[in-house]
């Protein structure tokens, strides 16, 4: 377990967190917010970024032998998301409560090109099923955008349409194979799986206060955090498991991952907007 904890910080990740606190900080010094905080709430990002990095690879360890394995980690790293949703459902607001999955279909396939690139696989990626890979992206992210340009009493006809459209695309997915692996394995990491999980979901539900206390004490720009920011924490659990997946040469559970992880989103989306209706 402790050589995994160990796989599981990468440089990349040291960089991502310079990053971060170099954000949050240099904007409370060039808004005139406070520091002091601004660095306490940016060290908060890094510490769930550190807690969805090691949960994602211990998940993955965990199932690393099972067939569709790429569809299975597209479901459970959906479930910060998740969480988000049922918050913003509890709060009455069903477009906030939609927004988290919605936005992240956006940086998911531009976090699987980043993480191809960095394991140098970008044109094994791009040459694993790539219509059916276009295609879902394409759609899912269309879904999204169209849900923000609605009216609330247009909702029930973009959720039918949504499930019309991503149920099939869902069951037609590509099968995973037995794809080639390395070496590496760390069989201790079974018992750790739902524990795991559990840290991964507390880590989704707490990531959005944790971002927004940093915000408030950086006096940064609510579009640009949003944007540059949230976004990416947000689709951070998929960014890991596709640098998890590729490192093991498996391109085709890495696009499922995002695939299925996009398709997710929306019937997350589709569920808020359900439940909305069904207490109105």
């Amino acid at each position: 377990m402790k050589q995994l904890m160990l796989d599981s910080v990468t440089p990349l990740d040291l960089v991502v967190w310079l990053l971060v606190l170099a954000f949050f900080c240099g904007s409370a010094l060039f808004f005139h917010g406070n520091v002091q905080l601004s660095f306490i709430g940016a060290c908060g990002i890094i510490v769930e970024m550190m807690i969805i990095g090691l949960s994602v690879e211990i998940i993955i360890e965990s199932i690393k032998h099972i067939k569709g394995i790429g569809t299975v980690t597209g479901f459970i790293t959906n479930g910060p998301e998740a969480l988000c949703l049922i918050a913003g459902l509890a709060a009455g607001d069903v477009l906030f409560a939609a927004s988290t999955p919605l936005g992240s279909n956006f940086m998911n396939p531009i976090l699987l090109l980043t993480a191809a690139i960095i394991c140098g696989r970008t044109l094994q990626t791009f040459k694993t099923k790539p219509i059916y890979s276009l295609a879902t992206t394409l759609s899912t992210a269309t879904l999204a955008i169209s849900f923000y340009l609605l009216d609330k009493s247009l909702y029930i006809y973009w959720l039918i349409t949504a499930l019309l459209l991503t149920i099939p695309l869902f069951f037609f997915r590509p099968k995973e194979g037995e794809e080639e692996s390395d070496e590496m394995y760390h069989p201790e990491a079974r018992p750790w799986f739902f524990p795991a999980i559990i840290l991964l979901c507390g880590a989704g539900f707490f990531l959005d206060p944790v971002v927004s206390f940093a915000a408030e004490h950086s006096k940064a720009p609510k579009g640009v955090i949003g944007f540059l920011v949230l976004a990416t924490l947000t689709s951070w659990p998929e960014f890991k498991s596709c640098l998890a997946l590729l490192s093991r040469n498996k391109p085709l559970a890495a696009v499922l991952n995002i695939t299925v992880s996009n398709i997710t989103n929306i019937w997350l989306a589709a569920g808020g907007i359900g439940f909305y209706f069904w207490n109105k």
